[in-house]
């Protein structure tokens, strides 16, 4: 990509910081009207180029964006409303209130392409998410649960009630652009605005009980706009030569561009093979037209926590970003599993797989984010020493329930070698604050993929295994501890796992050499 990709070879936090400004101050010009042809073809080579830095990233709300930006070079947008419209274009508006040409056409049809993709992803679920019938759950019972505006939704309209909208949302996906269409060449106000009203309805809707879909659902709103005005007929009578107005170079131009568009996504999604389908190449970002996204039923809530060990022992979520480990599900009341870090935060956890430079990149960055956030070289107590990423999972219940939580561990990462780590003075602040962060010589993969237990669970065996180890450690150094009551933990005093043979070695060294056995060591479910 880095041939067109500018922000590939500008990395640095400031140069980023440049070119968006760029993108920025290119919006504002295009939103009053200057030069808007250039400025919307600009914004669209921007938006490609910072999409196409990391295509991993590339989601609906991108392709959104691409497409309209693209439509937005060839439609008429100054001839309409500009902050410095001419005598000449104030003329023109005057004696045509409609306009056609290849970019409306083309805008329509992706409409219609749009939402006969994403309705007949969910009328056709093999699991029936989105029928009335659908087991145990239909898919809208189990999406309205996630903010105070869903709650509402949910108790005025109930479980049944719930149950009949689910396949009336299919419907409105799938008629909508039909009704638009026959409306606008009938020359009917009443079906043109019924179709616009019910579809962006609906996106409203999805902004406000599903986190971090506003700006998407809005996105999603705004192709409606060229329905407006509506009318064929208006057009006809109006304009006394209309072909003299479709034929010329500029939309000749739109016509290639936009067909050439409609016919390579018809062959990327069709006709090509799976690797031509790769994020790896450069058409597989430009021509990716599919939005059938929510097809199914949400089976199950997912979130994430990572608890993190500092340098004065203390125990906090470094990807939340706070100060306690909480495991329970995030949000009061309504769950919310986008609290810590919504937006393109939600993909990290599954680009887990990647190894080597790349590996530490992603997951060093957590380390120096950090470190830089509580100014370690003020308080060097705040370093953070190594962490643990977590996966938690809760499956969707009648009645807005949940069920019990199920972890997975995804990745350890080290931010700080041992070597420089003050032993000793970890030890004391693991006593004080009941952690340990000793490895396991047993095999850590199965704990990080197949690890299904409840917290009640694993705090029990934790419990027993710290007992036994303890045994073990009072013969060996020959110093018996004093007998203390066991107290309850909760679910924030849990040990990390850390898969490193060596440093158990290195303990049991220094365990030896100071001849101490203050050091709890257990079975830790961080």
């Amino acid at each position: 990509y880095k041939t067109i990709c500018i922000h590939c070879h500008y990395g640095e936090e400031w140069q980023q910081q440049i070119l968006l400004s760029i993108q920025v101050a290119l919006a504002i010009m295009f939103m009053v009207g200057v030069q808007t042809r250039l400025t919307a073809f600009l914004s669209w080579f921007l938006y490609l180029s910072l999409t196409l830095r990391n295509p991993w990233m590339n989601y609906i709300l991108d392709r959104y964006f691409h497409y309209l930006l693209l439509h937005a070079i060839f439609l008429p947008t100054a001839q309409k409303w500009t902050l410095f419209r001419k005598k000449k274009q104030q003329q023109a508006t005057k004696q045509q209130a409609w306009v056609v040409s290849p970019a409306t056409i083309s805008l329509k049809l992706l409409l219609f392409w749009i939402y006969l993709d994403a309705g007949s992803g969910k009328l056709l679920d093999p699991l029936g998410g989105w029928s009335y019938s659908a087991s145990p759950l239909p898919a809208l019972d189990t999406y309205t649960r996630h903010t105070t505006a869903a709650r509402y939704v949910y108790a005025l309209l109930g479980p049944q009630g719930l149950r009949v909208m689910t396949p009336i949302v299919v419907w409105v996906e799938l008629l909508s652009t039909p009704v638009a269409m026959l409306g606008s060449y009938l020359g009917s106000k009443a079906l043109t605005y019924l179709s616009i009203t019910l579809i962006c309805s609906l996106h409203v809707g999805i902004a406000l009980t599903l986190n971090n879909s506003a700006l998407l659902s809005f996105a999603a709103c705004v192709p409606w706009c060229i329905f407006l005005p509506y009318g064929w007929k208006s057009y006809v009578n109006e304009t006394s030569n209309p072909k003299s107005n479709f034929y010329n170079w500029q939309n000749l131009l739109a016509a290639l561009c936009l067909g050439s568009m409609m016919l390579g996504s018809l062959w990327i999604d069709a006709f090509s093979a799976g690797c031509d389908q790769s994020v790896k190449h450069i058409w597989s970002t430009l021509l990716h037209n599919r939005w059938n996204v929510f097809v199914g039923a949400e089976e199950y809530v997912t979130w994430e926590i990572g608890p993190g060990l500092l340098a004065d022992g203390s125990v906090v979520d470094v990807w939340g970003r706070s100060e306690q480990v909480n495991w329970a599900i995030p949000g009061s009341g309504a769950p919310c599993t986008s609290t810590a870090r919504p937006g393109r935060w939600r993909s990290f956890p599954y680009l887990a797989e990647l190894e080597g430079a790349e590996g530490q990149a992603l997951w060093g960055y957590l380390c120096e984010e950090w470190d830089r956030e509580n100014k370690i070289d003020q308080f060097p107590g705040r370093q953070l020493i190594k962490f643990n990423f977590f996966m938690l999972q809760a499956d969707v219940m009648p009645n807005m329930t949940f069920s019990a939580t199920r972890k997975r561990l995804i990745h350890t990462q080290e931010c700080v070698s041992t070597e420089t780590t003050p032993a000793k003075g970890m030890e004391e602040s693991v006593i004080e604050t009941g952690y340990t962060f000793e490895k396991e010589s047993g095999n850590d993969s199965d704990s990080g993929t197949n690890e299904q237990n409840t917290h009640s669970e694993e705090e029990s065996e934790a419990v027993e295994n710290d007992s036994r180890e303890e045994q073990e450690e009072k013969s060996q150094s020959g110093n018996i501890l004093e007998s203390t009551q066991t107290e309850e933990m909760d679910e924030n005093e849990v040990a990390m796992d850390v898969d490193d043979d060596t440093e158990e070695e290195q303990m049991k060294e220094r365990q030896s050499e100071t001849n101490t056995a203050t050091r709890r060591a257990g079975h830790e479910e961080f």
